[in-house]
């Protein structure tokens, strides 16, 4: 196999495609999913002091609205006409509104976290971004929080986490006569496509945070040959890719998963399906790729050359369709459970109100100067639980179980 510093043209069998950049969006997975108080300016025609609505009591202010619509918007809520706005902030409060409502039940079971658990959340979150203590700072700025608020939505995500997790404690493992039902009426879903499970080791010429020693070409192509030589000496390359590798899948050993023939041909350039899919790639061997600006290290793991039907006896199936029917049951129970609680709290929606009260100071034209278009409404922020699209479990993929592979082009 040949180094970084050696490949060129053709001997870069496969063009792989990474995944998406980590951003800010994903450190604050949970923070986003439950806005808390704390920082934000009001949007145009909104006073952030304004109450916009009270849970219990409780009372729900403009501004977290408004941080709100400038997390989801990204900055283009400037091109919302008034009716457009109006309905946007309609949507993120209701979000709001849920959130507090799960969160005060929170408090009554005593779910919430305690301030080691926010900490040791908050540092997990700042570790997997990759980013320095700086660029995490101002990446926090830019989303409407800061350090106080960062925790108080951390504690909020994770208070409601928990107690989604006591009351879907109660669900029992499905019977063996459900798994038979759910594999008999689903058997499509069971077949292992053609196509290959790759690993990989990612190294990012781009400086992703402190501590990073790869900040530019010749340090990267450097350190890629490095790791080469290492793989080739027999060191193991699940563990390289856990302490070296510049990507999410490093937690998982550099796991990329199974991608069907179909997938390949999705996810990567011309040219990659077939070479990844050739005999003459032996499974086990290693090959080195450019891609995207990164140096990818692959390790081809497993290919099939044919489709293969799977039965409740193939490696993970089982497991698979016992998951799937478990998962199905909490987000019902759980969403059913948020529309208890809803019904059971005080809510006095204000700005729902005042729309009501003033119908016809809406108006559906856009700021002049905005040629983009935007969306009608700003989608309103994750509620949890998410309810189920149905009420029957979703058909799994016929896939055996893996992270998450390459982001498609």
């Amino acid at each position: 196999m040949k180094g970084f510093g050696e490949l060129k043209g053709e001997n870069a069998i496969v063009q792989f495609v990474s995944k998406k950049q980590w951003m800010i969006a994903a450190v604050l997975m949970t923070s986003v999913l439950f806005a808390a108080c704390g920082g934000g300016a009001g949007g145009p025609g909104a006073n952030s002091n304004e109450t916009a609505a009270t849970v219990n009591g409780k009372v729900i202010k403009m501004e977290e609205v408004e941080r709100g619509i400038k997390q989801q918007a990204q900055g283009q809520e400037s091109k919302l006409s008034p009716l457009e706005l109006a309905s946007a902030r309609l949507q993120v409060l209701q979000s709001l509104i849920e959130q507090e409502v799960m969160f005060q039940k929170a408090q009554k079971e005593n779910t919430v976290p305690t301030d080691e658990e926010v900490t040791a959340e908050i540092n997990k979150q700042k570790q997997d971004s990759r980013m320095s203590a700086e660029e995490f700072d101002k990446q926090l700025t830019e989303a409407g929080f800061n350090e106080a608020s960062l925790k108080e939505n951390t504690k909020r995500g994770l208070a409601i986490k928990k107690l989604v997790e006591k009351i879907t404690s109660r669900i029992d493992a499905p019977k063996d006569s459900e798994i038979d039902a759910f594999y008999n009426g689903n058997k499509e879903a069971f077949v292992k496509r053609k196509g290959v499970k790759l690993a990989a080791i990612v190294v990012d010429p781009a400086k992703t945070g402190e501590g990073d020693v790869t900040t530019d070409e010749v340090s990267a192509v450097a350190k890629a040959n490095e790791l080469i030589g290492k793989v080739r000496a027999g060191q193991d390359f699940a563990n390289l890719a856990r302490e070296f590798s510049e990507d999410q899948s490093k937690f998982q050993g550099g796991d990329l998963g199974y991608l069907s023939e179909d997938d390949l041909k999705q996810a990567f350039p011309e040219g990659a399906a077939a070479g990844l899919m050739s005999p003459q790639l032996q499974v086990g061997q290693i090959v080195s790729v450019r891609s995207q600006g990164k140096l990818f290290i692959l390790k081809l793991q497993e290919r099939s050359d044919k489709d293969e039907a799977l039965t409740l006896e193939s490696p993970g199936v089982r497991q698979q369709v016992i998951e799937s029917l478990g998962n199905s049951r909490k987000q019902l129970l759980a969403a059913s459970y948020q529309a208890v609680a809803m019904n059971e709290a005080k809510i006095e929606n204000y700005l729902a109100k005042k729309v009501v009260d003033n119908p016809n100071e809406l108006s559906g034209a856009r700021p002049a100067g905005a040629s983009t278009p935007a969306a009608p409404t700003v989608a309103p922020a994750a509620t949890t639980p998410a309810a189920p699209a149905a009420a029957s479990p979703a058909k799994p993929e016929a896939k055996p179980a893996a992270p998450a592979s390459p982001a498609k082009k």
